[in-house]
């Protein structure tokens, strides 16, 4: 993990800790270092932007900000940060969209989410940005009750815990105890649409996420994720084998949490309620069950989960029938009609995200296939059809066809006496090595590619000769200088325009051969005109 992803961690804990505000102006600061402009700082510090200003309530700028990192992302081609970047953005259209219904637009939420999954199929080698981009993932998922694709994703950023150089910071533990949670929430709403049966199955499976974050628990604040997954398992037994067990374990557990920092008001400890009142009322305790009920019942807040809420307003009913309340029954029978509808439109939106999601990694696949046949596959830049294809680009008409383009052929001096003497598997090395040296000394919009054999071409649109020179010295010194080998490079440097982009081709190659007859490892240039 490099230093501006460490950096950019730290100010995500302290603005989730209270600090927002100086993490906004720190993040600002180091995003503005690199040009005193915002969108060309890192997309890490983006990321901690984000974080910031959402902790500040300004959920509009944090749209903006992920739009941002998005594009800082594209820059850096990193697959992570691209991914974080879109659920971010997702997750606060859908807060927007909770306080300002003209700002609710599901379909570009789902859309957003199915991106950031698909951006993930090209890899992430980062462990830790990995972990936070699935997390985005599995949070936006869970929020919009598509329990079948967030649960991947939480088990996902569980397993880059276990990848080489993850930090023993808690969060195998923290992402055990979200498996955990994550599947008591589905259980809640398949009571409630009356699936008791399935709604077992994922209070045993919550049960056994528990079990392995209490083993698993670790980091500064191992003792709470050990608390927190105890909760969760004496909640997932208050439905089966065990309600008097869980009726005593879960009011333990929850003060212990307390002394611990996790106060009243939390989710954990709402969700826990309802489970707490069944566990009660099976154990043969129905006053005490209906006290638990009606004090969580009391405490809701506007800003409490909504399936939470539901699901304690829906026990509470369920109780009152049982005591005899007769009014409980028709606010009983109108509250499981809307679970219903609910859960339908839960099934409508997965069918959505299902269906985008079959769609993207198609376009992902057509798009990769597309790239692939425009590398060169032994030294990762483009080939003659990706070169080709630049060029094309290059002049069309809607292009600047006057602005200056440069251009630097590079050949490996006395390549063959390489593959004689060291064998042609060190001669595929050199090759890889010039290649990376070449992408290294170019700009970050400038085109490399194999011309074939030991050739290569850089094309720099909107050089001037001068900077052209400068990097083909770049090369030459970095070639001469790598270790492993005693290779030497010719290169050849011409400006021209867009327009006569073949005729630079021409006098690039035409100089290369002049650095070549005067010994090699030098660049020559072709002037205009000479």
């Amino acid at each position: 993990m490099d230093d501006v992803t460490l950096r950019a961690l730290r100010l995500l804990e302290e603005a989730q800790a209270g600090g927002a505000s100086q993490v906004l102006a720190e993040a600002v600061a180091a995003l503005r270092e690199p040009t005193g402009e915002l969108r060309d700082g890192p997309a890490a510090m983006h990321f901690a932007r984000v974080v910031a200003l959402t902790r500040l309530g300004d959920l509009r700028a944090a749209i903006a900000a992920a739009d941002l990192m998005l594009v800082a992302a594209e820059r850096e081609n990193s697959a992570g940060w691209r991914s974080c970047a879109l659920s971010l953005r997702a997750d606060r259209r859908l807060r927007l969209g909770d306080h300002d219904i003209a700002e609710y637009d599901i379909e570009a939420v789902l859309r957003d989410l199915v991106r950031a999954e698909t951006a993930l199929l090209a890899g992430e080698p980062d462990p830790v940005i990995e972990g936070n981009a699935r997390t985005g993932l599995a949070i936006g998922y869970a929020k919009l009750r598509l329990y079948e694709l967030a649960v991947p994703q939480f088990q996902a950023a569980y397993e880059t815990t276990c990848r080489p150089g993850y930090p023993d910071n808690g969060n195998r533990a923290m992402w055990l105890c979200n498996l955990a949670e994550l599947n008591l929430m589905w259980a809640l709403e398949l009571y409630q649409v009356g699936q008791v049966a399935e709604a077992e199955k994922h209070t045993t499976v919550a049960e056994e996420h528990a079990a392995r974050a209490m083993t698993e628990a670790s980091g500064p604040k191992a003792e709470v994720w050990r608390l927190s997954a105890s909760l969760f398992a004496a909640c997932a037994r208050a439905d089966r084998q065990d309600p008097a067990g869980a009726a005593e374990d879960i009011p333990r557990v929850l003060a212990s949490l307390q002394e611990h920092g996790v106060g009243q008001g939390h989710q954990e400890q709402l969700l826990c309620r309802p489970f707490h009142a069944v566990a009660l009322s099976r154990s043969g305790r129905p006053g005490e069950a209906l006290r638990v009920i009606e004090e969580a019942v009391t405490g809701l807040s506007p800003d409490n989960d909504w399936l939470i809420t539901a699901a304690l307003h829906r026990t509470h009913a369920v109780l009152l029938a049982k005591d005899g309340a007769r009014d409980a029954v028709p606010g009983l029978t109108y509250g499981d009609a809307l679970a219903e509808l609910l859960w339908r439109q839960r099934h409508r939106w997965l069918h959505a995200a299902v269906t985008m999601q079959s769609y993207d990694v198609l376009r992902w696949q057509h798009e990769r296939a597309e790239r692939a046949a425009r590398i060169d596959p032994l030294t990762g830049v483009a080939n003659r059809r990706g070169l080709d294809s630049f060029l094309e680009r290059l002049a069309t008409p809607t292009a600047a066809g006057t602005d200056p383009v440069a251009v630097l052929i590079v050949d490996v001096d006395r390549f063959k006496d390489i593959n004689d003497s060291l064998g042609h598997a060190t001669g595929d090395d050199v090759l890889r090595a010039v290649a990376q040296v070449i992408a290294a000394s170019v700009r970050r919009d400038d085109f490399v590619a194999r011309l074939g054999g030991d050739e290569f071409v850089a094309i720099l649109p909107g050089a001037d000769l001068g900077a052209a020179e400068q990097v083909a010295q770049r090369t030459v010194d970095a070639v001469a200088g790598m270790l492993a080998w005693r290779v030497t490079v010719s290169v050849g440097v011409a400006g021209g325009s867009a327009y006569t982009l073949g005729e630079t081709l021409a006098h690039a190659d035409g100089a290369m051969y002049a650095a070549k007859r005067a010994g090699g490892n030098r660049a020559s240039s072709r002037h205009p005109g000479t």
